[in-house]
């Protein structure tokens, strides 16, 4: 399937409220996942029809209900009408250029995640929204695509084992947010361990490939700075205990995912100090080597001075010169010079020179 990436200035003159897909579209048709749950009880089916899903909007237990291809407008509009979603959210789901964020709309919640992950080939991350909307009895979570960071954590729900099962929408949002920050850290520890081959790589030899790696991972950092930061606004607003729909027993769970997060910021910010201190290895490293390349020069020429000398001084065209009829003129003429070139080679690496 061809990818066509909308951009914002389709939305422009549009009122308020008007939903547009800003992004890739990276599915066909979107695909639904419903997941009815208590302590003993559990139920899952799975549909690409929306009208399937819109009676558990008044069903009454929990629910975890995952949607993946958000391009499909009339089919989140239906669903945000059955859950009584405000339709600037709708139209923030749609919208993929969103920054993390958390939005308090008394009966409901809307979160706004980034989960990134590599590709298997090469460098490049891949950014995708994750957006959350909880409820009193529900969590509602939108996709970009087929890539899903919780099928553990619907393994989990699926089992009787644990919290999950045992807690309300507050704990699995905790849980979601938990998942996508956990899937940071081997991200980061990957990418460290790039960066520390990358800076042995600059100091025995800066190169062209190493500088558009360099480059490239501080596109990385960027991303993944402005994925991370915000994510400890929404985590704190949770914590503090503003929103009726998050339980008092909750908020220590969501203390250790801010925990997690700060230090996430501080892997990430120690990350670009030392992409930025690398910069200046490169650029250390090639003001070396056009020193060296310049001393070799430098040597060669002081050393073919003086033997410019004697050749120009032989190479005169008068016919009276001392030398020119002596048979031994030109072996010592080029004994001198060799001598000089020897000499001068002796006294430069005696100096440490070269």
């Amino acid at each position: 399937m061809k990818n066509h990436r909308k951009k914002r200035s389709s939305k422009s003159g549009l009122p308020p409220g008007t939903p547009v897909h800003i992004g890739e579209q990276k599915l066909e048709i979107m695909s639904l996942r419903a997941l009815i749950y208590s302590e003993h009880a559990f139920q899952e089916f799975q549909t690409d029809r929306v009208d399937e899903i819109v009676p558990l909007a008044t069903n009454p237990t929990n629910k975890w209900i995952t949607v993946q291809g958000i391009h499909h407008i009339e089919g989140l509009q239906q669903l945000g009408a059955a859950f009584g979603l405000h339709p600037l959210v709708v139209e923030d789901i749609v919208n993929t250029d969103q920054r993390p964020k958390i939005e308090d709309y008394g009966d409901y919640l809307f979160i706004v995640l980034k989960a990134v992950s590599r590709h298997d080939q090469g460098h490049s991350l891949m950014v995708e929204q994750v957006s959350l909307i909880v409820g009193g009895n529900f969590v509602l979570c939108f996709l970009e695509g087929n890539d899903d960071p919780f099928v553990s954590l619907r393994e989990r729900l699926r089992s009787e084992k644990g919290r999950l099962r045992k807690t309300g929408s507050d704990y699995l949002t905790y849980a979601h947010l938990d998942t996508i920050v956990d899937q940071y850290f081997p991200l980061l520890e990957k990418i460290g361990e790039d960066i520390e081959e990358l800076e042995n790589r600059l100091i025995a030899q800066a190169d062209r490939e190493s500088l558009r790696t360099l480059h490239q991972f501080k596109r990385e950092m960027i991303l993944l700075r402005k994925a991370i930061w915000p994510l400890r606004e929404v985590l704190s607003h949770l914590e503090r205990g503003e929103s009726p729909l998050i339980q008092s027993s909750t908020h220590i769970y969501l203390r250790d995912v801010y925990d997690h997060t700060i230090q996430l910021i501080e892997t990430t910010e120690t990350y670009r100090d030392m992409l930025g201190g690398m910069m200046d290895i490169y650029l250390t490293s090639l003001s070396n080597k056009l020193n060296e390349t310049m001393k070799v020069l430098t040597v060669i020429a002081t050393i073919f001075i003086p033997l410019t000398f004697i050749v120009g001084v032989y190479g005169m065209n008068f016919k009276v010169m001392p030398e020119l009829e002596w048979p031994w003129g030109y072996p010592l003429v080029m004994g001198v010079m060799l001598f000089l070139a020897i000499g001068m080679l002796w006294s430069f690496r005696r100096k440490h020179w070269i």
